[in-house]
């Protein structure tokens, strides 16, 4: 079928729905429509067998859903209705959820159901559920759906109890910091985490929270800010502590939207002296907060990290790189990178970049910094070195897992291993890596298109050499039991004495350094040039600014990169 997909944004979702609708060879192109005559003109132009939208907070028009079949992916379950479902959810701390793909109709959310689905909430913020648990219940729900409506079926009435919830505005995210629970202070973060974030006072200032984890050790008056930790800041609640990774100032009306930056960085100028606190070695039953991890198991070495919204800055990057040196001295044989829910990486932090009082320069360090860590596991000799993606990853972070020696994907995964929708040439030794991996033909298709692959796709491709079918809370077990086997595999020894002896032959042919010095010298290019198209993007990005119109394919596409929702 030809299956036109409208949203008012190229969110995850969107670009999941589509990877994986293609894979099962439907025609799928992709509208953002931000308003319904945009609707109206998207489907009147394409004249689809099927309408899907995966996410769209415009109005389908009556002449629109009339003529055509027209399936609105809700993310609650039947009965639920109402714009902001999910951050209900979340903080109110509920069990159970689910998705239902519904019929437009003159009420929203009130049309027959195509299909549903039921997953459990995990103790994770809203993006990171909507990303995973969401997204797999989403994607089953809408294939089901395509496949009732192919098969010439009906949709079912709504029945039962329904309630229409409000929009969760600011006020009902309010902390009160001298009363509220550790855990209700969680469950409120978590709940607004990418946005809209909890609207707050804080030295002085108006600002934004964004994202939440309890802290059992450290404590102190409410409301107080305790110590930082890589970025973040711990901050007292009426009975413990929360970490709170970024932070976004607020704007008056008309002024362009800042960037939602590391805690510090935001706050940079308006903190106290505080202590910067280590990340402890992990106690069972103890809670804190870490970016960055690494855990032994036998042979296996498993190096996580997570950093919001998959950005690396230049800060991430050096301290991910010492943890890799480090991680390298230890006796494994197999050392994994990744191997955590959620997003793998997206490369370079833009917002950082977007902040910095010369962005020119922030770029040039950050994308020097990505590529010494690429290079440094790339170089990894001494053992086999796997990548393991439990969430998407993009740009940079497709090309710094391929550097392993194999890369793992969930289930769910997608990838977007391209540059061009932020105007860039790339870098992170994608010109060698990439051809390596699928063949110098797909590479150039799969940068050019900048389409987002599924994790089948990734594997048909040679792209991915895995794909782990599992929940998204089973991956990190899941990938370290393979990894275990990989170890104890009786050709594991001769891969590593393999891969030592091609790397070196490899070297005095054609060095790696040689990759990276053509790369950045365009890099370089783009980075100085004000007139490149990389400013705006990147301003379009990290500022939130409304997405244009049309097809994110055609010419001139704008910032795309999956989103935090």
């Amino acid at each position: 079928m030809r299956i036109l997909l409208i949203a008012s944004s190229y969110n995850s979702l969107t670009q999941r729905v589509r990877a994986e609708l293609r894979d099962r060879g439907h025609t799928v192109p992709v509208e953002i429509t931000p308003d319904t005559p945009a609707v109206r003109e998207a489907v009147g132009r394409h004249r689809p067998d099927l309408v899907v939208a995966p996410l769209l907070r415009a109005v389908v028009p009556k002449d629109v859903w009339t003529a055509y079949h027209c399936l609105i992916v809700h993310p609650g379950p039947v009965g639920d209705r109402g714009p902001s479902s999910l951050d209900w959810a979340v903080q109110e701390g509920a069990g159970e959820w689910g998705v239902t793909v519904l019929q437009a109709d003159e009420e929203m959310d009130a049309g027959d159901v195509w299909a549903t689905a039921a997953f459990h909430l995990p103790e994770t913020g809203k993006s990171d559920l909507y990303r995973n648990e969401l997204a797999d219940a989403a994607v089953a729900a809408v294939h089901l759906a395509v496949e009732r409506v192919a098969a010439g079926e009906a949709p079912v009435p709504q029945t039962g109890p329904a309630g229409t919830r409000p929009p969760c505005r600011q006020e009902n995210r309010r902390i009160v910091w001298e009363e509220d629970t550790t855990e209700r202070v969680v469950r409120t973060l978590r709940a607004a985490d990418s946005q809209p974030g909890v609207r707050d006072r804080l030295l002085g200032g108006e600002w934004f929270l964004h994202g939440g984890h309890p802290e059992d050790v450290l404590r102190g008056r409410p409301g107080e800010l305790l110590a930082t930790r890589a970025g973040a800041v711990c901050r007292a609640t009426a009975d413990g502590a929360v970490w709170i990774p970024e932070i976004r100032a607020r704007t008056a009306p008309g002024e362009a939207r800042a960037c939602k930056l590391p805690a510090t960085l935001a706050l940079a100028g308006r903190l106290p002296l505080l202590p910067e606190v280590p990340a402890p070695p992990p106690v069972a039953g103890v809670r804190t907060w870490s970016d960055i991890r690494y855990r032994e198991q036998g042979p296996v070495g498993v190096l996580s990290f997570t950093f919001p919204g998959g950005a690396m800055s230049t800060a991430h990057c050096r301290r991910l790189l010492d943890a890799w040196r480090t991680a390298c001295t230890r006796p494994t044989s197999v050392l994994v990178l990744g191997g955590q829910r959620d997003f793998f990486s997206n490369g370079i932090h833009l917002n950082v970049i977007e902040a910095a009082a010369d962005p020119a320069a922030e770029s040039w360090a950050n994308i020097n910094a990505m590529n010494d860590l690429v290079e440094a596991v790339a170089g990894t000799t001494d053992r086999l070195v796997v990548s393991a993606i439990g969430g998407n990853a993009a740009a940079g972070g497709v090309m710094l897992a391929l550097a392993a020696d194999e890369v793992w994907c969930r289930s769910g995964s997608v990838l977007n291993p391209h540059y061009r929708r932020m105007g860039l040439y790339g870098s992170e030794y994608w010109t060698y890596t990439l051809p390596r991996k699928v063949g110098a033909d797909m590479a150039v298709r799969l940068t050019d298109e900048a389409r987002p692959v599924s994790a089948a796709a990734a594997l048909g491709m040679g792209l991915a050499d895995r794909v782990v079918d599992c929940a998204p809370g089973a991956f990190t077990e899941e990938i370290t039991r393979s990894a275990a086997r990989l170890a104890s595999h009786p050709a594991a020894r001769t891969r590593i004495a393999a891969k030592k002896a091609e790397y070196e032959r490899r070297e005095a042919r054609t060095p790696l350094a040689s990759y990276r010095e053509q790369e950045l010298s365009r890099m370089r290019r783009t980075f100085c040039d004000p007139g490149a198209p990389y400013h705006a993007l990147r301003r379009a990005f990290a500022r939130k600014e409304a997405p244009r119109a049309g097809s994110p394919d055609g010419p001139g596409a704008g910032a795309t990169a999956p989103a935090d929702c």
